[in-house]
C-alpha cells in the first residue's frame, strides 16, 4: 500500500486531494504504527528483563529493538524526502500545506521517540 501510495503520489506535479492525501497518510500510518507498537512492548519487556537481571534476555531484546529502529528511520525518511521534494512543494491551498506540514512534525515526532541525544534533539 505504502508503495502504490508513493507512486500516486510522485505521478504528477499537482496538489493531491483530499482523498489522496488520506490515502497516503493511512498508508504510511498503519506502517510505522505497528512498529511503533511493537518498539514499546519490547521496551517494556526489556526494562522487566533487566530488572530481573537476565542479561541474555535483554541482549536479544536490544538486538531486535535496534532492528524495529532502523525499519522505522527508513520508512520515516521515505516519507519525509517525499514531502520535501514533491508534497510540500506541489501544495497550492493552505489545507495542503497544514496536512503535510503535519505530517511531516508527526514523522520527526515518531523518530524523536526512540531515538537518543543528538538524532533526538535533531528530530524534536
Amino acid at each position: 500500500m505504502v508503495d502504490y501510495a508513493k507512486q500516486f503520489s510522485r505521478i504528477s506535479d499537482s496538489e493531491l486531494n483530499t482523498d489522496e492525501r488520506n490515502i497516503l497518510s493511512v498508508a504510511f500510518k498503519n506502517v510505522v504504527g505497528t512498529r511503533r507498537a511493537a518498539w514499546r512492548v519490547l521496551s517494556s519487556i526489556q526494562k522487566k528483563e533487566n530488572n530481573k537481571g537476565n542479561n541474555e534476555n535483554v541482549n536479544k531484546v536490544k538486538t531486535y529493538k535496534s532492528s524495529i529502529e532502523k525499519e522505522l528511520t527508513d520508512i520515516c525518511q521515505d516519507i519525509l524526502e517525499l514531502l520535501a521534494e514533491s508534497l510540500i512543494p506541489a501544495c497550492k491551498t493552505d489545507e495542503a500545506k497544514v496536512f503535510f506540514y503535519k505530517m511531516k512534525a508527526d514523522y520527526f515526532r515518531y523518530i524523536a521517540e526512540y531515538s537518543s541525544n543528538d538524532k533526538k534533539n535533531q528530530s524534536a
